[in-house]
């Protein structure tokens, strides 16, 4: 045996110990602990909530299930530019596609609806808009889509995660 070969198996041993304490830990972690954000309307207010949360969820101020999610971007096309931020804009689901994907979650439930479908069931709006438009539609394209639009410095907006 080479001289070197004890020292070379303990660091190669250290090595495959940390990566597989990396790979574990990134295999076994709660997705629903990354965060997102939510709005809750009845109050205006922008919150974090885990990413795994099927809106609308409980807000800020009460029992009801009014909060929404939101998609955050920095017009600055900084993320780290907190005062950039604005909401692009706001998505929910309708109550069956909800109850649907808690049930698949919790492996109660039956097949997923088909993607064609579950977009019908998925809604956006704009925060000044009144109205909620399926994800699927004309409408609902053009508001989750706008936002990219470069600004008149031509930056163009990024998501931001909390």
């Amino acid at each position: 045996m080479a001289k070197g070969s004890p020292i070379r198996l303990v660091l190669a041993t250290l090595a495959v110990l940390g990566a597989s304490a990396v790979l574990y830990r990134s295999l076994s972690s709660d997705p629903g602990r990354a965060g997102a954000y939510f709005y809750d309307p009845s109050v205006s207010r922008l919150f974090v909530a885990p990413m795994g949360s099927i809106p609308p969820i409980r807000g800020v101020d009460g029992p009801e299930e009014d909060a929404v999610r939101a998609v955050v971007v920095s017009i600055s096309g900084n993320p780290s530019d907190r005062g950039s931020h604005r909401i692009a804009y706001l998505e929910r689901y309708s109550p069956e596609l909800k109850r649907q994907l808690e049930a698949s979650r919790a492996g109660t439930g039956p097949a997923p609806m088909g993607r064609s479908e579950a977009a019908q069931q998925r809604w956006v709006r704009r925060t000044n808009d009144t109205n909620w438009f399926p994800l699927s539609s004309e409408a609902g394209e053009r508001i989750v889509s706008d936002w990219a639009t470069p600004g008149p410095d031509g930056t163009t907006p990024t998501v931001c995660i909390p």
